[in-house]
This record gives C-alpha cells, sequence and structure tokens, in this order.
C-alpha cells in the first residue's frame, strides 16, 4: 500500500521503526518477534546496553535531534495563522494521501504537526510547547518518551494520533483507567472533530456493540485492562468457542464453528498504540497475565474451603511449610505433605452419617488436588494481607493495585485463592471460575504494528523496555525549569517515630498556609497516618482504596493553602494539583514520602506531585528502619543497622540511601524474573495449544 504500511515484518531483533502489515500466517495478530532470541544474543544485547544504552539514550533524545520537528514546524505555522477554518481543514484532508504514500518523513509531519497545533488553538484555546512537539515527534517514529509530571504528555499524544489517523490508520490511545479515558477523550474531541476525525472511548461498563463502535473511530481512547480482554474475547469468538462466555456474560455475539464471524469481532486490528504511563502497564502490571473465564463448578464450595483453611491453621511454619516472604510463596515441606495426607484419610474414612460428599472425597483423596488446596490456603493465611493486597467492602473482597492505590472490583484470583480469602474474611463466596483464556502484557502490546509510549518514569526501565518490547526510550526536555526542592532523607527506629515525625512536619506546614502530600504504600498505613493526624488534631483528607471515588476531587482540592492530604500511591491519578499563587509564594506544594516503593520509578512519581511546570515545591522521604520493604527485601542490612542502633550508636547519614538501593535493586530483580517467567510460560501455553489447534 505504501512504504510505510509495506508487507515486509520485522527482523527479529530489530528495532520497529516502520508500520507493517504482518505476514498471512493465518493469524490475524502475529508479534513482531515471536521466539526468544538464543542466550548468546541476549547477553550481546546485555552488553551493548550496558555500555552503549546511555549514549544511545543520550544522542536520541537530544535536543538538537529532535528539535527538528520544532524547526520544520514553525514556517508552517505561521503561514496558517491567518488561514480560515475551511482552508485549514482542506489542508488536513489533503495530507492523507502524501502521508499514505511518503510515510511519516519530517517535512510531511512537520506539516501536519503545524495543522494540528493550529486547529487545537482554535478549538482548545492551547498551543504545543516545543517540548511538546519534540514528544509527540518521538512517539511518532515508536518511542516511550519521558516528559516530567505536568509537562502537558496527554496534550502531546494528540499530535502523534492526530497525524496517523490522518493518515488512515486505526490509533489506539491506552490510559490506565475510565476515568482518564473518558476525560482525555472528552477534552481532546473538539480538536480531532475539528481535523475531521472521530472518537470513541471504551469504558468498563459498555455492551459489546458499543465497543465495536468506538473501536471504529478513528482514534478510540481505552484501557490497557479492556483492551486486552477484549482482544482475548475476539480470539474466542474467532474460533467458535464463545458459547460459554456468551451464557455467562450476555455479551458476545454467539458464533459457530462454521462461523469464524467477523461479525462478532469488536477490534479492527493492532496498528498503532500510544500507551500513557507506560512503565506501569509495561512493567508493573505485566508481572499478573490478564485471564478471561467463565463460571467454574461450585459444589460443596464454602466446605471445601472452610475444611482447607482449618487444615492450613495447623500447619507449622518451619516444619510443615516454608514461607519465602521475599518471593511471595509458601511451599509444602514433606512433613507437611504427610500430615496433609494423614488429615485428608481422616476425613474420608469418616462414619457413614458424616461420610463427606462426592464432590469433596474427589479433592482429599486426589494428592495433587488436596495439595494444591492446601498450597493456596495457606498463601491466603499468610502472604495475602488485609488492607494491604485487598481491602473487604460492601461484603466483597476486592484486589488492589499496589502499584497505584485503586481497588480492581472485575479481578479476582484464580485456582480458588480468591473463595479461600472470601472465606477467612466471611464473605459471601463468588462463583468460581475456569479460565478460557489469558494474555501477558508483553506478548499483547507486542503485537502492534507500531507502538508508542509516554510516561513521566521510565528511564529507570529503559532497558527492559527496550529488550521486552523493543521500544526505545527517550528523554524530553522540560518546558520550564524545575524550581523542586529535594530535603534530606530521614530514618526512624520504629513505625510509631516516624509517624509522629510525619505529623510534626505536617502540623508544622500547616501552620505556614503549606498544603501536604501525605503518600503510602499500603491502605492500612495510610489509615494508621490518618489516625495519628487525628489525635493530634490536625484536619486532613484521606484517600485510599476505601474512598476511591472521590479521587478527583481530593487530589485537586490537595493544593490549597494549609490542606492535608494522606493518600496511598500516587501513580497515573491524572489530576493535577494546581497551587494558588498564595500557596506558591509561601514555597508551594510539600510531598511526605513514608516508605519506599519496590521501584524507585513510584517514588519519582509521588515526588512529581509538586513543583509542576516551574511552580514551586518540595519533598522528602521520612521512613523507619522496619518498614517491610527494608525487613524483607534487604533483611541482612536491615539487621545490621537495628543492632547498631541498639548498641548506642547513631546511625550513619549514609544508611537511608543504602538500605534504600540494596532494598529497591533486589525488588526490581526480582519483579523482572517475575516478568520473563510470565511471558516464557504464556509462550509455552501458546505453543501447547497451537499444536492441539486451540492456539494462535
Amino acid at each position: 500500500m505504501s512504504r510505510l504500511l509495506s508487507m515486509s515484518r520485522a527482523t527479529p531483533h530489530a528495532t520497529h521503526v516502520h508500520m507493517r502489515a504482518p505476514v498471512a500466517t493465518g493469524s490475524p495478530y502475529s508479534e513482531r518477534f515471536d521466539a526468544d532470541p538464543p542466550w548468546y544474543d541476549t547477553f550481546a544485547e546485555q552488553l551493548i546496553a550496558a555500555t552503549l544504552g546511555p549514549l544511545q539514550r543520550r544522542i536520541a533524545s537530544a535536543p538538537s535531534r529532535l528539535r527538528r520537528i520544532v524547526d520544520q514546524t514553525e514556517p508552517w505555522s505561521e503561514r496558517l495563522r491567518n488561514n480560515s477554518d475551511a482552508a485549514v481543514q482542506q489542508q488536513a484532508r489533503s495530507l492523507r494521501p502524501r502521508l499514505r504514500q511518503q510515510g511519516f518523513t519530517l517535512a510531511l509531519s512537520a506539516e501536519s504537526f503545524a495543522l494540528i497545533r493550529e486547529a487545537a488553538a482554535r478549538t482548545l484555546g492551547r498551543r504545543h510547547y516545543p517540548s511538546q512537539m519534540m514528544a509527540g515527534y518521538a512517539m511518532l517514529q515508536g518511542r516511550l518518551v519521558e516528559m516530567a509530571t505536568g509537562e502537558g504528555k496527554t496534550f502531546a499524544a494528540t499530535l502523534a494520533a492526530s497525524t496517523v489517523a490522518l493518515m488512515g490508520v486505526p490509533v489506539h490511545v491506552v490510559t490506565v483507567n475510565d476515568y482518564l479515558a473518558q476525560r482525555d477523550a472528552e477534552e481532546m474531541a473538539p480538536l480531532y472533530q475539528f481535523l475531521g476525525l472521530d472518537v470513541g472511548v471504551v469504558t468498563q461498563d459498555m455492551k459489546r456493540p458499543e465497543r465495536r463502535k468506538a473501536y471504529a473511530c478513528a482514534i478510540t481512547y481505552c484501557t490497557n485492562k479492556d483492551l486486552t480482554f477484549d482482544y482475548l474475547r475476539d480470539r474466542i469468538s474467532r474460533h467458535g468457542r464463545v458459547s460459554a462466555l456468551h451464557l455467562s456474560l450476555g455479551q458476545l455475539s454467539p458464533t459457530t464453528p462454521n462461523q469464524p464471524g467477523d461479525e462478532g469481532l469488536v477490534l479492527r486490528g493492532l496498528h498503532f498504540a500510544i500507551v500513557d504511563e507506560a512503565d506501569s502497564v509495561f512493567i508493573d502490571e505485566a508481572r499478573t497475565p490478564l485471564i478471561l473465564s467463565a463460571p467454574g463448578e461450585a459444589e460443596q464450595l464454602r466446605t471445601r474451603c472452610e475444611q482447607a483453611l482449618g487444615m492450613a491453621a495447623t500447619l507449622i511454619e518451619g516444619e510443615h511449610f516454608v514461607h519465602n516472604a521475599f518471593q511471595r510463596s509458601v511451599s509444602l515441606r514433606e512433613a507437611g505433605r504427610e500430615y496433609i495426607a494423614e488429615q485428608a484419610q481422616r476425613l474420608l474414612q469418616a462414619p457413614p452419617g458424616e461420610a463427606i460428599a462426592p464432590a469433596l472425597a474427589d479433592v482429599w483423596d486426589s494428592v495433587r488436588a488436596r495439595e494444591e488446596l492446601i498450597n493456596q490456603a495457606l498463601t491466603a493465611l499468610h502472604v495475602y494481607q488485609r488492607d494491604v493486597h485487598y481491602v473487604v467492602a460492601d461484603d466483597k473482597v476486592q484486589i488492589v493495585d499496589e502499584s497505584t492505590g485503586r481497588v480492581m472490583p472485575d479481578r479476582s484470583w484464580e485456582r480458588g485463592l480468591h473463595q479461600l480469602i472470601e472465606t477467612k474474611e466471611g464473605c459471601e463466596l463468588t462463583t468460581p471460575r475456569d479460565t478460557l483464556a489469558r494474555l501477558t502484557y508483553q506478548r499483547l502490546f507486542r503485537r502492534y504494528l507500531r507502538l508508542s509510549g509516554m510516561s513521566g518514569t521510565a528511564t529507570e526501565a529503559a532497558a527492559e523496555i527496550q529488550s521486552v518490547y523493543r521500544l526505545p526510550v527517550v528523554r524530553i526536555p522540560l518546558h520550564q525549569a524545575s524550581r523542586r526542592l529535594y530535603l534530606p532523607d530521614t530514618l526512624c527506629l520504629t513505625q510509631d517515630e516516624k509517624w509522629q515525625r510525619v505529623a510534626g512536619v505536617a502540623a508544622r506546614l500547616q501552620a505556614q498556609g503549606r498544603p501536604v502530600l501525605i503518600g503510602t504504600r499500603s491502605v492500612g498505613a495510610s489509615e494508621r497516618c490518618s489516625q495519628i493526624l487525628t489525635e493530634r488534631g490536625i484536619p486532613h483528607a484521606l484517600l485510599n482504596a476505601k474512598q476511591d471515588k472521590a479521587e478527583a476531587d481530593v487530589v485537586a482540592a490537595a493544593g490549597q493553602a494549609g490542606r492535608v492530604t494522606v493518600a496511598t500511591n500516587m501513580a497515573g491519578r491524572g489530576t493535577d494539583i494546581r497551587p494558588d499563587e498564595a500557596v506558591s509564594k509561601r514555597g508551594g506544594l510539600h510531598v511526605i514520602l513514608t516508605e519506599f516503593h519496590e521501584s524507585s520509578r513510584v517514588d519519582r512519581q509521588l515526588f512529581g506531585r509538586c513543583a509542576r511546570q516551574g511552580d514551586p515545591g518540595s519533598c522528602e522521604a521520612i521512613v523507619a528502619l522496619d518498614d517491610e520493604i527494608f525487613t524483607v527485601c534487604a533483611p541482612m542490612t536491615s539487621a545490621w543497622l537495628r543492632r547498631t542502633s541498639e548498641s548506642g550508636k547513631a546511625l550513619p547519614a549514609w544508611a537511608c540511601k543504602l538500605l534504600r538501593v540494596m532494598a529497591q535493586r533486589s525488588a526490581e530483580s526480582r519483579n523482572a524474573q517475575s516478568r520473563a517467567h510470565n511471558m516464557k510460560h504464556d509462550r509455552r501455553l501458546h505453543q501447547l495449544l497451537a499444536f492441539s489447534g486451540r492456539g494462535e
């Protein structure tokens, strides 16, 4: 069709630069690089990335290279200022055949950016900054751009999205939640409509026909979760395996094996994607595969869960099982297996009047089934904690996203774990689910013909993003110089000391009329901090997974004078905290981090809430030696520092930095291994199902 949409495929290890159509392999979606490279190629890539990666990123993000689009756009902008709306729209329409013939050349990209910039000024009253044009051009080239928080990533994305859509290629702008998808689509709709482009939005509560209509638009805003599940449903529908899901959800159009059902499909391909908060999607959420399921068997479910939890509660840690807090796993020992076998025999040999149901007998009579059940019960008892990994609301167990602090009401743990936790908490049991399809984010996004992204914090994960997604990371210069003030870290000995110090800093700054944002890692920690502030008579607002509905209003008000806000992880909230002029004169918003996260990226996201777009602001970390990340991820160093403090010696000034670096490196290494394992496991399942005729 064109040089840009040629039928050639990317080489397995080449950076994806041009949009390409998949080879006709019998599958509508093919990964741009399906197989894992051999170990020696992987080693070579890692060596090159370690030695030349920083230099490559510095060259790729050099202002002199990216600024070419700004220099080329300015002359076009001057010419368009005096043109009528009709003339601008006509020129936009004339771009399509030239873009399809020539591709995204610098000259055509500059002309397109000038048209989009002028259209934005006329419809939204805003013009793209030079830094935003640089970001848009980098995304158009298939890169992940890092822009500091508050620099206008959402607005910058309209440049790349509109240019690709003007070419006639469907565009997906992928966000992390429904609120952001709806908000961004509504805010940018006048710009797109001026250019003759329709815009759709996909949210969680939409029916399948509505989703199909939204995906048929030139530009579609959606969440990464909705996109993945729509893709999985399409895959099931295409193979005629839809009946169970159709009956359970009432959403999918019925198809038969003789009618693979193009009319039942929702998506029209994976062409071009711009992923917002890309590091959160590509890294943090990629640890957990997405699973499409249908209702399974629920016979004797509560009795089975109660028996398993009761038996698991009698097992002794160290003797019967091992709990690895760092790996977040439990494993049975031989003594534990023998103990379970004995208890199972007692259940099976009960008197006739007390005999268990056949469904339960099948579970306890099978060595594999009972050991898996007890292992899940131990996981429910010892690994997953209330108000940390989940909350109980309206008599329901709802999973909390550890990266963003939000509840995920439509998610559930698999293989009976969710029902075991519901039983532990005394909640009504949900129906267990049988897996119909599963997919990792790594494999989904590698199927796009061209992929790009944006984030406020991606540099730390640049090597993994490049290796997994073949997506170079470039840093965009600030539009205005940062005025953020970093205060020294404070390492307390105990949790009580930490919270009292946090409350003291909040009270002092509140008296000065400065707003304070206190960031915590879990719901329990936020409620503990709230309790201390209440005891000291400090008015404040609390935002965590239990108050998630009002998050936009709470976050937006966090910049008011004297306002104290306690919130769980702030990643991808999407609402700016805007201090007024009086607050700025007093020093702006002050952010307090109360526990380091497993990735320094998330720490930077929290600190990035202050001093945005040239405003003043300050931040500091007040942490405790017995924080979970230190005791679990750096236990030896944490224990050594505790012995030092107990001996009466003062902790050295570098102790906090040492603990943070060691704990975060350990946690990030573990999480990277988990993501690699998930991707390999997903590919292995794909190969097995393909052999049986059910894979794709």
